[in-house]
């Protein structure tokens, strides 16, 4: 089909923006999970609903304690961290086996905005995929 004939998609041009782990007309396929470690609510929300538009599967938690115990039953992909007792987090899942593996991406400043974010996970996972 060449962009002269009218069977030419009348869609907008999406190529420049970020996509996430699925796009909405894939209906059997990976979605990678996140999971969103946070101890602020509303940070959590928001990381949590940019993920979900972008077709990432999220689990939340609120502690290291619990980050820890939905990491035994779902083993996420990557660990998107925002807590006070980050340092907990990390040496619990080092000393499990199951866990040492799990890439850990801190959020801060720098990756507050979603666009960085995103582009962060996407990164992590890609770099992680080539090692399995």
């Amino acid at each position: 089909m060449s962009p002269q004939t009218p069977e030419r998609r009348q869609s907008p041009d999406r190529r420049r923006l970020p996509r996430g782990g699925r796009r909405p007309s894939d209906h059997q396929g990976y979605a990678p999970l996140v999971l969103v470690a946070d101890d602020d609510k509303d940070s959590s929300s928001r990381c949590e609903a940019i993920l979900a538009k972008l077709r990432f599967a999220v689990a939340p938690a609120h502690t290291a304690d619990e980050a820890v115990r939905v990491m035994q039953v779902l083993r996420p992909n990557i660990v998107v961290a925002h807590l006070k007792d980050e340092t907990m987090l990390r040496r619990k899942m080092e000393s499990e086996p199951s866990m040492a593996g799990v890439p850990v991406l801190s959020l801060n400043d720098d990756t507050k905005d979603p666009a960085t974010l995103v582009e962060a996970i996407r990164r992590v996972l890609r770099m992680t995929s080539g090692r399995h």
